[in-house]
């Protein structure tokens, strides 16, 4: 059975990305986007051509409808809107919630309906490219930008396969520059500091988010320990490393895509900016997965009104833009009690809490990552191992069970390792060798050869968030 080509795979590093850089360096300008979409498909399809159609399809509506809405005098712009939103919406909710909603019809109402097996694996990257879309043709309707014409550039905006897993979620009018540049897109400086935070974001998902992840698994898999055998100690630690490994695994794919995309000459926004040295919730969502907060409030927060209309207004506006959330995570309950429990902390810190913090030094952040690794608690409760009355039962009433020491032993400068790495430091050192060209040289190519042989030792874990 063929599985979905993912970037800390040897089939990707060895072969598919060299190739794919050395044909697109080697293109023309004009041909770069021809090259790239070929190069894309060939990536969405390395399992199977099942949901090609699907895509090529949605590519097609939001083109033509973009092309409708650049039209200066066209009546019905507004309907042609709702239509390709409407469409691509339908789309995400077909695939992604259908067997969901039959699962919970079956349980309120004892229905006995069977669910769609041919749904049971999400078409790649479904929630990402369908959200680029969206903003597209509203970003078009609104005159934020101007519509794509041809349709090779825009095909290959949607598919652009370094986004294609897991985003970031880029905006068409962030990549048009480059897609248009027909000389010089590329440039050498930008394919050195592309391959840095290629190799840097590769570490970070394979040295540290697989390693320190194996922690959590050893308490709540199948032949682990078992989370209801585990002490209040080593609970608050497997959610800890949940927490660092989700962190350093959707971080690392989010820099890797950046790497890469740099490397073909687009400057794309970074997607996390140190999360864990928050001082505030509200400022933890300013720095975690940045493009889906920043997505979630131009195109439902602000259309809806946003802080326009009253406190009560703004309040259901922010609980709407949470629950969806919520559930664009996943179709399962947890999501939605994840994106609500994110509601009722900000609006919290709105009305009462957000001055106060911003006034301490050391307990704002305490509070915030208390929060913020409760929260992953939640996040995580769809696993098998890990129903969420049973974390919270061994999170806060103390127990006996297994010692977290023995964990602390094995894990403990893996966890040290990831907390220092969750800091500004490795990105101050980092910088502090741009004069020192041997020594930077040094560094990149040891990271290297370390991610190597973590990759050549393991499976190619995909990416937690592909499955978003």
């Amino acid at each position: 059975m063929a599985h979905d080509m993912v970037f800390n795979s040897v089939v990707f590093l060895f072969c598919f990305m060299p190739l794919a850089l050395l044909l697109y360096y080697l293109a023309p300008g004009r041909s770069k986007n021809a090259v790239l979409l070929l190069e894309s498909i060939l990536f969405y399809c390395w399992a199977g051509i099942t949901w090609l159609p699907l895509i090529a399809v949605l590519v097609l509506v939001n083109y033509l409808a973009g092309l409708f809405l650049g039209r200066r005098q066209a009546g019905g712009r507004r309907l042609v809107l709702v239509l390709a939103v409407a469409v691509s919406a339908a789309a995400l909710v077909f695939f992604k919630y259908t067997n969901f909603l039959i699962d919970t019809l079956n349980q309120i109402a004892g229905l006995g309906l069977s669910s769609l097996t041919f749904l049971s694996v999400l078409p790649l990257g479904i929630s990402y490219y369908i959200f680029k879309l969206i903003s597209y043709v509203a970003d078009v309707y609104t005159r934020k930008t101007e519509p794509e014409r041809n349709p090779i550039d825009f095909a290959a905006y949607v598919i652009f396969f370094p986004q294609l897993i897991v985003g970031p979620i880029v905006r068409y009018r962030d990549m048009a520059p480059a897609l248009h540049t027909t000389r010089g897109r590329c440039t050498v400086r930008q394919a050195e500091e592309g391959a840095a935070q290629f190799v840097f974001g590769l570490a970070k998902k394979v040295i540290l988010a697989d390693s320190i992840g194996a922690l959590w698994t050893d308490i709540i898999a199948a032949d682990g320990i078992g989370l209801a055998n585990a002490s209040l100690p080593l609970a608050w630690l497997g959610i800890l490393a949940y927490s660092l490994q989700l962190y350093f695994d959707f971080s690392g794919y989010s820099q890797m895509s950046n790497g890469l995309s740099q490397m073909m000459g687009f400057t794309c926004p970074a997607n996390f900016n140190l999360p864990y040295m928050a001082t505030s919730i509200t400022d933890f969502w300013r720095r975690w997965h940045i493009t889906l907060s920043l997505w979630f409030r131009d195109y439902i927060y602000i259309p809806l009104g946003g802080n326009r209309h009253g406190a009560a207004r703004q309040v259901f506006n922010m609980m709407v833009v949470w629950a969806l959330t919520g559930f664009w995570h996943g179709a399962n309950w947890n999501f939605l009690c994840w994106g609500l429990y994110y509601f009722v902390l900000l609006v919290i810190e709105k009305n009462l809490l957000l001055k106060h913090l911003q006034k301490g030094k050391v307990w704002p952040r305490i509070y915030t990552l208390f929060f913020v690794v409760l929260g992953w608690g939640i996040f995580t409760a769809n696993q098998p191992g890990a129903p969420l009355a049973l974390l919270v039962s061994r999170l806060f009433i103390p127990q006996g069970g297994v010692s977290a020491l023995y964990f602390l032993r094995n894990y403990g400068v893996l966890l040290a390792l990831g907390c220092v790495c969750s800091t500004p430091l490795p990105g101050w050192l980092w910088e502090k060798t741009r004069r020192a060209l041997p020594l930077r040289l040094l560094v990149f190519a040891a990271l290297l050869v370390l991610c190597v042989a973590f990759v050549v030792a393991s499976t190619g874990s995909a990416a937690l968030y592909a499955d978003f």
